[in-house]
């Protein structure tokens, strides 16, 4: 397996992890996987609201992405990957789902009823310890003890929603 060098200095400097759902938070939780490719069935664009995370990133050079996001399993890590923004996929260093995940069907079956908490638990596990947040519009199953990592989202606001960028400001702040 290669590693890139910008994976291996997120091992080197143990940089904080984002837990990233694209729909709901990125855009609208109205997209729909068809044989013309990823559509958004809502006003706006895929990916109108990335700018305020990567602005809200720009302070914080240490934070690296794991998607967390159907995303990955739909279309691919490295689709699901390429599909952001330049200044956000370079930041990206894995996702909860694994394509070995299909190779298992126990892994498979599992990955897709767990919820979106169980499938970040699941990649922390696998992984040393780190200190990491999540943006999500699903909070089904969270841990009391792991939802203060959590910066809920409007499904149809997303990062643009009232509050959230503040949000997310003073947890990336409070975890530094």
């Amino acid at each position: 397996m290669h590693t890139s060098k910008l994976v291996g200095d997120f091992q080197h400097r143990k940089a904080r992890l984002l837990f990233l759902d694209f729909d709901g938070v990125l855009h609208p939780d109205a997209v729909y996987l068809t044989r013309k490719g990823v559509e958004l069935r809502a006003d706006g664009e895929l990916f109108m609201w990335a700018s305020l995370l990567s602005n809200a990133l720009a302070e914080h050079q240490d934070v690296r992405i794991v998607l967390s996001t159907s995303w990955a399993r739909n279309l691919g890590y490295q689709a699901a990957r390429r599909a952001l923004p330049m200044n956000l996929h370079h930041l990206v260093v894995g996702a909860t789902w694994h394509s070995a995940m299909a190779r298992s069907s126990t892994d498979y079956v599992t990955w897709d009823n767990q919820t979106r908490y169980q499938q970040i638990a699941a990649y922390l596990s696998r992984h040393d310890p780190v200190t990491w947040l999540a943006i999500d519009d699903d909070d089904e199953g969270w841990e009391t003890t792991a939802r203060e990592r959590l910066i809920l989202t409007p499904k149809n606001h997303g990062l643009s929603g009232a509050g959230v960028m503040d949000e997310l400001t003073q947890k990336l702040g409070a975890c530094s």
